[in-house]
C-alpha cells in the first residue's frame, strides 16, 4: 500500500483500531535495548537478553483510515508490578496516523512504503523454530500456512526513499476463510511508555487494549538491509537470519536506526496472529519523574 492522503483524521481519545496483525517476540541483546531506552529505566533482562521483536499490522478500520504499521520494540521496562514495551520505531503508511502518533503519542514514527505480495507455495516449509512452541505445549496449534506473504517497508524521508531501513518479512497470509480455525478470543492490554522525542520530549505511558482471536504461527523471515555491528556478527553467523547485506552500511554503524535493524534481525521465539482485532488506545498520560525508575 502506497502512502496517501486522507481526510480522516483523530477525535478524542479512546481511539480505536480494526485489522489484522502479526505479534512476533525475539531475544534481544541487553545492550543493544538499553541504546534505545531512556537510561533511567531497568530493563527486564536474563542472561543478558531482553523480550522484544515487532508488531506488524494491517487496519481497514481507525481514526486515519485504511493504513499498514510497523512497530519495532526495543525490549521491556520494569514498571512495577509490572513491565511496560519501549518501541524503537514506528513505520507507517499514513501521514495523517504519523502526525498523531508524534505529537499525541510520542511514538518515533516515521511514513514509509508498504509493498504486499501473496506467493503460493507447494508444500509447507519446514522451519527451526517451532521448538519453543513444542516445550509449551502449543506444538499442536502451530499453523503452516500454504501461501506466503511477502511485506517489504521502506522507510521514507522527503521525497526520496530511505534504504537503511528496508525490510522484508516473509509470513503467512492472514486467515481469511472463517471455516477455518483463528485460535480462541482473547482480551489482553499491553502497556508501553513512549515519548522522549523531537515532536513530543515528555515521557509518556498509554496503554492498548486488544481484543481478537489468536494462534500460533510461523515466524517471520526478516531479510533485506542488515546491520552488520560487532555485537551482531555472531549471531547472524549463528542464526543465518542475515540474509543479505548492504555495502553502505558499515557508513550507518553510529546511527541509532541500526539498534532498531538490530532488533528485527534477532531470534524469534514466537509469533502470534491476531484476527478480527480491535485495539483501543487510551490517552497517554505524562509519566511524573519518582515513578519512572524503581
Amino acid at each position: 500500500m502506497e502512502v496517501g492522503e486522507t481526510k480522516c483524521s483523530y477525535s478524542k481519545p479512546p481511539w480505536i483500531f480494526r485489522g489484522s496483525a502479526l505479534y512476533q517476540l525475539h531475544l534481544v541483546k541487553a545492550e543493544t535495548a538499553r541504546a534505545c531506552i531512556p537510561k533511567e529505566f531497568r530493563l527486564v533482562e536474563a542472561f543478558g537478553y531482553t523480550l522484544g521483536g515487532f508488531f506488524l499490522a494491517s487496519y481497514d478500520d481507525s481514526p486515519a483510515g485504511v493504513f499498514d504499521e510497523l512497530v519495532v520494540i526495543a525490549g521491556l521496562v520494569w514498571n512495577p508490578p509490572t513491565s511496560c514495551a519501549w518501541a524503537a520505531k514506528v513505520l507507517v503508511n499514513s501521514n495523517v496516523a504519523c502526525d498523531h502518533g508524534r505529537k499525541e503519542v510520542g511514538l518515533p514514527s516515521q511514513v514509509a512504503r508498504f509493498s504486499k505480495r501473496i506467493t503460493a507455495i507447494t508444500r509447507p516449509p519446514k522451519s527451526k523454530d517451532i521448538g519453543f512452541l513444542n516445550m509449551i505445549g502449543m506444538g499442536g496449534v502451530f499453523c503452516s500456512p500454504r501461501d506466503h506473504m511477502n511485506v517489504q517497508v521502506t522507510e521514507i524521508k522527503g521525497s526520496d526513499s530511505k534504504d537503511i531501513c528496508n525490510f522484508n518479512l516473509t509470513t503467512f497470509v492472514p486467515a481469511l476463510n472463517y471455516k477455518k480455525w483463528m485460535g480462541p478470543a482473547i482480551k489482553m492490554s499491553l502497556p508501553s511508555f513512549s515519548g522522549r522525542t523531537s515532536y513530543n520530549p515528555n515521557l509518556l505511558k498509554y496503554s492498548c487494549q486488544i481484543e481478537c482471536r489468536v494462534r500460533a504461527v510461523q515466524p517471520a523471515k526478516v531479510s533485506g538491509l542488515t546491520p552488520i555491528l560487532n555485537n551482531d556478527r555472531e549471531l547472524c553467523s549463528e542464526h543465518g537470519s542475515c540474509n543479505s547485506i548492504h555495502s553502505t552500511t558499515e557508513e550507518h554503524i553510529d546511527n541509532g536506526e541500526n539498534f532498531s535493524l538490530s532488533v528485527m534481525f534477532s531470534k524469534p521465539i514466537l509469533a502470534l496472529e491476531f484476527s478480527c482485532l480491535k485495539m483501543q488506545v487510551e490517552a497517554p498520560t505524562v509519566v511524573p519523574p519518582c515513578s519512572r525508575n524503581s
